[in-house]
């Protein structure tokens, strides 16, 4: 069976945003990708980010967190083959995500949040073991946003053990505004749902769609959209602008580094731009393996 994103029932208005990004398989665009020679990393791509502390690139999947080894192809980090949604790289060598154990290992089925601070080597529970999956995180402003895909609810953490319950909506991916905290975008099956209380509430959904967003400076507000195209919005989502097209058919992860710095997944690989879209490299290959 082929691996999708695990969604809970409370959340089945945002399956016509999945049915969309399932069945988008082109890679028509203006974006190009260099011919590279890459390595395969195993299981649907949840998370993507960059470690400040080596510019290495980390990317989670269905079956464990990956990065390039000496010879550039794609090497898994430490022992765990755990399936790691909401993945963000919170800060140098100290990362955040959620998710659920790989067969076997025993533990809670969903994990909660859970840190690593050695860059993914090893990882330790946080707090909400067997009550959450996030599907989505954001580090900034020295918070944690998380959206709970269980309960179809944003949360809100300071210190990753107490949280504040917010809105309760419909979402695949959250951003938050790198300048304003209480800003908080959600992309729902209607279209990209605005905050502007910290995500106590959230307006009604505008087009356009996108399947995911990253918020990393003020002016350079990022979303992939159903056909892995990639927007760009320079005043905090009003208007957008086609930015390129990420090759490889269905959308799975995107992550800004910065304004011209873009890290994407899609169905057959992971991509990275160094010049906002407009051109792509093919860092590793996707392969989804027996069906994950």
């Amino acid at each position: 069976m082929k691996n999708t994103r695990k969604w809970p029932l409370a959340t089945t208005a945002v399956l016509a945003l999945t049915l969309a990004l399932t069945a988008c398989s082109s890679d028509s665009g203006t974006s190009t990708a260099a011919a590279t020679s890459v390595a395969s990393v195993h299981g649907h791509v949840h998370g993507l980010g960059i470690d400040p502390a080596d510019n290495r690139l980390y990317v989670a999947t269905h079956e464990g967190n990956y990065t390039p080894g000496k010879d550039g192809a794609a090497q898994r980090v430490g022992n765990s083959k755990d399936d790691f949604m909401g993945f963000t790289v919170a800060k140098a060598k100290t990362f955040l995500a959620s998710g659920h154990p790989a067969p076997g290992t025993g533990g809670p089925g969903n994990r909660g949040l859970i840190e690593s601070t050695d860059s993914g080597k090893t990882w330790k529970t946080r707090s909400l073991a067997g009550e959450v999956d996030f599907h989505a995180l954001d580090y900034t402003h020295g918070t944690i946003y998380g959206y709970d895909s269980t309960n179809a609810l944003l949360r809100v953490s300071k210190d990753g053990a107490a949280w504040d319950d917010r809105a309760r909506l419909q979402a695949l991916d959250i951003a938050v505004s790198p300048d304003a905290p209480d800003t908080v975008l959600a992309t729902t099956a209607e279209g990209i749902a605005m905050s502007t209380d910290g995500g106590r509430t959230f307006a009604a959904g505008k087009q356009p769609a996108m399947a995911f967003l990253s918020w990393p400076k003020p002016g350079a507000l990022y979303g992939l959209d159903d056909s892995s195209g990639l927007n760009r919005s320079t005043d905090g989502g009003a208007t957008w602008q086609k930015a390129g097209t990420v090759p490889g058919g269905q959308a799975q992860a995107l992550t800004a580094v910065d304004a011209e710095h873009i890290l994407a997944a899609t169905q057959n690989g992971v991509y990275e731009s160094r010049d906002g879209g407009k051109t792509f490299t093919k860092r590793f290959t996707v392969d989804v393996g027996d069906g994950h």
